[in-house]
Protein backbone atom coordinates (compact mmCIF):
# COMPACT_ATOMS: atom_id res chain seq x y z
CA UNK A 1 0.00 0.00 0.00
CA UNK A 2 1.34 3.42 -0.98
CA UNK A 3 0.42 5.07 2.34
CA UNK A 4 2.25 2.34 4.31
CA UNK A 5 5.37 2.83 2.18
CA UNK A 6 5.24 6.61 2.59
CA UNK A 7 4.89 6.40 6.39
CA UNK A 8 7.72 3.86 6.61
CA UNK A 9 9.97 6.02 4.41
CA UNK A 10 9.25 9.10 6.54
CA UNK A 11 10.07 7.14 9.71
CA UNK A 12 13.36 5.95 8.20
CA UNK A 13 14.23 9.49 7.13
CA UNK A 14 13.46 10.97 10.55
CA UNK A 15 15.15 8.31 12.70
CA UNK A 16 17.89 7.16 10.34
CA UNK A 17 16.96 3.52 10.86
CA UNK A 18 17.93 1.36 7.89
CA UNK A 19 15.52 -0.80 5.94
CA UNK A 20 16.42 -4.49 5.93
CA UNK A 21 17.07 -5.81 2.42
CA UNK A 22 15.24 -9.09 3.03
CA UNK A 23 13.27 -11.03 5.61
CA UNK A 24 15.48 -11.15 8.72
CA UNK A 25 15.50 -14.93 8.92
CA UNK A 26 13.98 -15.91 5.56
CA UNK A 27 10.95 -17.40 7.30
CA UNK A 28 7.35 -16.60 6.34
CA UNK A 29 6.21 -16.28 9.96
CA UNK A 30 7.99 -14.97 13.06
CA UNK A 31 7.51 -13.73 16.59
CA UNK A 32 9.56 -10.53 16.74
CA UNK A 33 10.38 -9.26 20.20
CA UNK A 34 12.18 -6.09 21.21
CA UNK A 35 13.20 -3.95 24.14
CA UNK A 36 10.68 -1.18 24.88
CA UNK A 37 12.18 2.31 25.11
CA UNK A 38 9.89 4.79 23.36
CA UNK A 39 6.54 5.40 21.69
CA UNK A 40 8.52 5.19 18.44
CA UNK A 41 9.60 1.56 18.94
CA UNK A 42 6.85 -0.05 16.88
CA UNK A 43 7.12 2.52 14.10
CA UNK A 44 10.90 2.12 13.79
CA UNK A 45 10.77 -1.69 13.64
CA UNK A 46 7.82 -1.55 11.23
CA UNK A 47 9.74 0.88 8.99
CA UNK A 48 12.87 -1.31 9.02
CA UNK A 49 11.00 -4.40 7.80
CA UNK A 50 10.85 -5.02 4.04
CA UNK A 51 7.46 -4.15 2.55
CA UNK A 52 6.23 -7.75 2.06
CA UNK A 53 7.16 -8.60 5.67
CA UNK A 54 5.74 -5.36 7.05
CA UNK A 55 2.27 -6.01 5.64
CA UNK A 56 2.01 -9.40 7.38
CA UNK A 57 3.38 -8.26 10.76
CA UNK A 58 1.07 -7.06 13.54
CA UNK A 59 2.44 -5.33 16.63
CA UNK A 60 0.92 -5.85 20.06
CA UNK A 61 -0.35 -2.51 21.36
CA UNK A 62 -2.08 -1.26 24.50
CA UNK A 63 -5.82 -1.24 23.80
CA UNK A 64 -6.63 1.68 26.14
CA UNK A 65 -3.92 3.90 24.60
CA UNK A 66 -4.63 3.15 20.94
CA UNK A 67 -8.40 3.42 21.32
CA UNK A 68 -8.17 6.80 23.08
CA UNK A 69 -8.62 8.93 19.92
CA UNK A 70 -9.83 8.57 16.35
CA UNK A 71 -6.32 9.11 14.96
CA UNK A 72 -4.78 6.45 17.19
CA UNK A 73 -7.58 3.99 16.35
CA UNK A 74 -7.04 4.62 12.64
CA UNK A 75 -3.27 4.10 12.93
CA UNK A 76 -3.66 0.94 15.01
CA UNK A 77 -6.30 -0.67 12.78
CA UNK A 78 -5.62 0.64 9.30
CA UNK A 79 -1.86 1.21 9.23
CA UNK A 80 -0.23 -1.14 11.74
CA UNK A 81 -3.01 -3.77 11.88
CA UNK A 82 -2.15 -4.02 15.56
CA UNK A 83 -3.30 -6.65 18.00
CA UNK A 84 -4.86 -4.54 20.74
CA UNK A 85 -4.07 -5.86 24.19
CA UNK A 86 -6.16 -5.06 27.28
CA UNK A 87 -4.11 -3.94 30.27
CA UNK A 88 -6.98 -3.96 32.76
CA UNK A 89 -9.84 -6.36 33.47
CA UNK A 90 -8.14 -9.25 31.69
CA UNK A 91 -10.45 -12.25 31.63
CA UNK A 92 -10.47 -15.63 29.94
CA UNK A 93 -12.48 -14.37 26.96
CA UNK A 94 -10.12 -11.45 26.21
CA UNK A 95 -6.72 -12.82 27.23
CA UNK A 96 -3.81 -11.14 25.38
CA UNK A 97 -2.09 -14.44 24.55
CA UNK A 98 -5.24 -15.71 22.81
CA UNK A 99 -5.39 -12.57 20.67
CA UNK A 100 -1.73 -12.92 19.69
CA UNK A 101 -2.15 -16.66 19.06
CA UNK A 102 -5.12 -15.96 16.77
CA UNK A 103 -2.96 -13.59 14.77
CA UNK A 104 -0.21 -16.21 14.34
CA UNK A 105 -2.80 -18.87 13.43
CA UNK A 106 -4.08 -16.53 10.72
CA UNK A 107 -0.59 -16.47 9.16
CA UNK A 108 0.55 -13.09 10.48
CA UNK A 109 3.81 -12.44 12.31
CA UNK A 110 3.64 -10.51 15.56
CA UNK A 111 5.81 -7.98 17.35
CA UNK A 112 5.83 -7.90 21.15
CA UNK A 113 7.73 -6.14 23.93
CA UNK A 114 8.35 -8.75 26.65
CA UNK A 115 9.32 -6.20 29.32
CA UNK A 116 5.70 -5.03 29.27
CA UNK A 117 6.45 -1.36 29.79
CA UNK A 118 8.98 1.26 28.77
CA UNK A 119 12.03 1.89 30.90
CA UNK A 120 13.58 5.33 31.34
CA UNK A 121 17.10 4.10 32.24
CA UNK A 122 17.84 2.56 28.82
CA UNK A 123 18.43 -0.92 30.28
CA UNK A 124 16.59 -4.05 29.18
CA UNK A 125 14.35 -5.17 32.02
CA UNK A 126 13.22 -8.61 33.12
CA UNK A 127 10.96 -10.35 30.60
CA UNK A 128 7.39 -11.22 31.54
CA UNK A 129 6.21 -14.76 30.87
CA UNK A 130 4.07 -14.04 27.77
CA UNK A 131 6.96 -14.70 25.38
CA UNK A 132 7.50 -18.14 26.96
CA UNK A 133 3.82 -19.10 26.68
CA UNK A 134 3.61 -17.96 23.04
CA UNK A 135 6.80 -19.84 22.14
CA UNK A 136 5.46 -22.96 23.84
CA UNK A 137 2.22 -22.74 21.79
CA UNK A 138 4.16 -22.17 18.53
CA UNK A 139 7.49 -24.01 18.95
CA UNK A 140 8.15 -24.11 15.20
CA UNK A 141 7.94 -20.30 14.81
CA UNK A 142 11.29 -18.49 15.04
CA UNK A 143 11.66 -15.88 17.77
CA UNK A 144 13.56 -12.91 16.33
CA UNK A 145 15.17 -10.57 18.89
CA UNK A 146 15.40 -6.89 17.94
CA UNK A 147 17.58 -4.60 20.01
CA UNK A 148 16.53 -0.95 19.71
CA UNK A 149 19.28 1.58 20.25
CA UNK A 150 18.90 5.34 20.88
CA UNK A 151 15.11 5.51 20.64
CA UNK A 152 14.79 6.55 24.28
CA UNK A 153 16.88 9.61 23.39
CA UNK A 154 14.71 10.49 20.37
CA UNK A 155 11.46 10.41 22.33
CA UNK A 156 12.13 9.90 26.06
CA UNK A 157 9.35 8.77 28.38
CA UNK A 158 7.15 11.77 29.15
CA UNK A 159 8.38 13.81 26.15
CA UNK A 160 6.11 14.98 23.34
CA UNK A 161 8.61 16.52 20.92
CA UNK A 162 11.07 14.11 19.29
CA UNK A 163 14.75 14.96 18.93
CA UNK A 164 16.36 13.92 15.60
CA UNK A 165 19.04 11.36 16.55
CA UNK A 166 20.09 8.29 14.59
CA UNK A 167 18.33 5.15 15.82
CA UNK A 168 19.15 1.53 15.14
CA UNK A 169 17.09 -1.65 15.09
CA UNK A 170 19.52 -4.56 15.42
CA UNK A 171 17.89 -7.80 14.22
CA UNK A 172 19.61 -10.69 15.99
CA UNK A 173 19.76 -14.37 15.06
CA UNK A 174 16.46 -16.15 15.73
CA UNK A 175 16.05 -18.53 18.64
CA UNK A 176 13.58 -21.39 19.06
CA UNK A 177 11.61 -22.86 21.91
CA UNK A 178 13.16 -25.82 23.70
CA UNK A 179 10.60 -27.97 25.51
CA UNK A 180 13.24 -29.21 27.97
CA UNK A 181 13.95 -25.68 29.17
CA UNK A 182 12.25 -24.23 32.25
CA UNK A 183 10.49 -20.87 31.91
CA UNK A 184 13.13 -18.80 33.81
CA UNK A 185 15.96 -20.31 31.73
CA UNK A 186 14.08 -19.66 28.48
CA UNK A 187 13.37 -16.03 29.41
CA UNK A 188 17.01 -15.49 30.40
CA UNK A 189 18.17 -16.98 27.08
CA UNK A 190 15.72 -14.83 25.12
CA UNK A 191 16.89 -11.69 26.95
CA UNK A 192 20.57 -12.52 26.34
CA UNK A 193 19.82 -13.14 22.65
CA UNK A 194 18.28 -9.66 22.48
CA UNK A 195 21.32 -8.05 24.12
CA UNK A 196 23.59 -9.78 21.62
Amino acid sequence: MLLHSAIAAAARLFTGVRRLPCTPQNEPLAIYYANHTSHLDTLVIWAALPGPVRVITSPAAAEDYWNASALRRWLAHRIFRAVLIPRERIQRDNHPLDRLASCLQAGRSILIFPEGTRRSDGKVGVFKSGLFHLARRFPEVPLVPIYLDNLSRILPKGAYVPVPIIAQAHFREPIYFDASEAKPAFLDRARLALLG
